[in-house]
């Protein structure tokens, strides 16, 4: 634990109820009762045992916004201090004491000019190498402060977008800069546990914005990354000659390689490049019992729409996922007369594993080492994501045409 330039020392061990080490906030929960002060956690250290993003024992470091009233362990061994505090070109803004304190200065700023001024302390709900999360009490309702890395799309282009064409589909924005987007509170639940009906309406209501950017090309938001196929398809072919090899059998990259012809099939399918959300599995739908609304743009690109259905497809229950693939098929088929969605989901189900791999190597490529345990491994398990899905397609994925 520091405090600015000076370090107080370690304290710990705790249990969390909440078992993913980005959710960090009842861990500033348990520290503030222990020492009766307000703390931020700014970055993960270490992890001892765990995997995937959960459980085991973790090592944060963390900052005091006042002194404890008492002295704290020294540790054993005693953490580097320089180390803790020192220059890290991949580091986060939101994991650096100084980075956070100007983020929330910010906040605080761009709501008292929006008429929002916040009105109690912040929430900090998660921090990790791709956001810093933060909830800010208003008069009118809580704002939620996501900050992202550089190599995240600039999502309030990407919410403006679609907000464009339909302003209920995303949060509002309330105010914006580099790499950091204040939006307003969305009433409701995430989309876990949704119903096959509101699922299958919050596809028809995206395709149906998809559809209509597509045909607007003026509307692609700024910077957007460019993923068309024949772009992963040279950086699948990057990544299958590069390191990651080595985590692989000679017959997976050789059966992975394989795929490149897919990439082909998948444009003869005629559905137009489009705005990509890129993750778009139902945590990131949130809905109050209406059409959802869709959160977190961080991944999007510009984009064969197929990969966000078969993003859906993979979080959904095994009950929903034929309700879900039928209304994606059917909205493309309305909005693209003469396309042939279903074959386009059968084609893309080993490529979608592929663009994943491409984006796990990208966050690996963008964050500093000791943030990399998050995501170690993840590129060759999507890859082996791919050859396994490169036997029969899943039925799901093939309804029936029409």
């Amino acid at each position: 634990m520091t405090s600015g330039e000076d370090f107080l020392g370690v304290t710990g061990t705790f249990s969390v109820h909440v078992p993913w080490w980005a959710e960090v906030e009842p861990v500033v929960g348990q520290l503030r009762q222990t020492l009766g002060v307000p703390v931020r956690v700014l970055r993960l250290l270490s992890v001892e045992g765990g995997e995937g993003g959960r459980d085991g024992h973790v090592t944060y470091h963390v900052e005091a916004l006042e002194r404890p009233g008492h002295e704290l362990s020294a540790g054993e061994p005693s953490p580097d201090v320089g180390e803790l505090n020192g220059y890290e070109a991949l580091r986060a803004p939101w994991a650096r004491a100084d980075g956070l304190r100007e983020l929330l200065d910010w906040s605080a700023r761009t709501l008292a000019a929006a008429g929002r001024p916040v009105t109690g302390p912040v929430e900090q709900r998660r921090t990790w190498n791709l956001a810093g999360l933060f909830r800010l009490p208003t008069a009118r309702g809580p704002v939620w402060l996501k900050s992202t890395p550089h190599f995240a799309a600039d999502e309030a282009a990407v919410i403006a977008a679609f907000a464009r064409i339909d302003p209920g589909l995303v949060p509002r924005v309330l105010g914006s800069a580099d790499r950091r987007i204040l939006m307003e509170h969305i009433p409701g639940a995430d989309c876990w546990n949704a119903s096959p009906e509101t699922i299958a309406a919050g596809v028809r209501r995206f395709v149906a914005a998809q559809a209509a950017l597509a045909s607007r090309p003026d509307e692609r938001p700024r910077g957007l990354p460019d993923r068309r196929t024949p772009v992963l398809a040279e950086r699948v072919r990057e990544l299958l000659d590069g390191p990651v090899a080595c985590e692989l059998t000679a017959q997976e990259v050789a059966v992975a390689g394989e795929l490149a012809g897919r990439w082909t099939a998948l444009d003869e399918c005629g559905l137009p490049d489009t705005v990509v959300h890129g993750d778009f599995h139902p945590g990131n739908w949130r809905s109050d019992g209406g059409t959802p609304v869709i959160l977190d743009f961080a991944d999007a690109h510009w984009g064969h729409p197929v990969l966000d259905s078969l993003r859906l497809h993979d979080f959904l229950p095994e009950a929903v996922r034929a309700t879900a693939a039928r209304a994606w098929v059917d909205a493309w088929q309305a909005h693209v007369p003469g396309s042939d969605p279903a074959r386009a989901l059968a084609v893309a189900e080993p490529l979608a594993p592929l663009a994943n791999a491409v984006r796990y190597q990208e966050f690996l490529d963008g964050i500093e080492p000791s943030e990399r345990i998050y995501h170690s491994g993840d590129p060759a398990s999507a890859i082996r994501d791919a050859v396994r899905c490169a036997m029969p397609p899943d039925p799901d994925l093939a309804p029936e045409r029409r």
